[in-house]
């Protein structure tokens, strides 16, 4: 399975979250090339302002596994994270982060710049399928401005 397969996973999350009305971002994790947990952003459904994909999607991988910890998982997410996000990556000790388009006003960068928000034993790849990503992401805002 390819970076761009579960990315697809990650949109299709991403889509059920567009369709509640919340911001569409979706995620999934990844353990052993299979999906063992999916979340899309719940802000407003569960008035919650940490409800967002990622930590929807770790709480259920950890649920699943029966693990406050992620060594093997790759997280796969359609946009950018934000600090507060990196933070629970960080402490699940996940061992890959994978998004689509960058978030200029709300990812992790704006925040940190160079420096490195998560755990030491991470890796990053950044830019999958960013276009699609970033087009849903104009389609929401763009619906919700008119």
């Amino acid at each position: 399975m390819t970076d761009e397969h579960f990315i697809k996973e990650a949109l299709r999350q991403a889509h059920e979250a567009f369709a509640a009305g919340e911001v569409p971002v979706g995620a999934v994790v990844v353990w052993d090339n299979k999906i063992i947990a999916r979340g899309h952003n719940q802000v407003e459904q569960l008035k919650d302002s940490t409800a967002h994909a990622e930590m929807i999607a770790l709480t259920s991988a950890f649920n699943q596994l029966g693990s406050k910890y992620l060594p093997e998982a790759t997280l796969y997410v359609t946009v950018e994270p934000c600090l507060m996000c990196c933070g629970a990556m960080y402490w699940s000790k996940i061992k890959r982060i994978v998004y689509g388009a960058e978030d200029v006003k709300n990812g992790y960068k704006k925040t940190t710049g160079d420096n490195w928000p998560f755990h030491p034993k991470a890796e990053l790849t950044a830019g999958v399928l960013a276009e699609e990503c970033a087009a849903l992401m104009k389609e929401f805002f763009a619906q919700r401005r008119k």
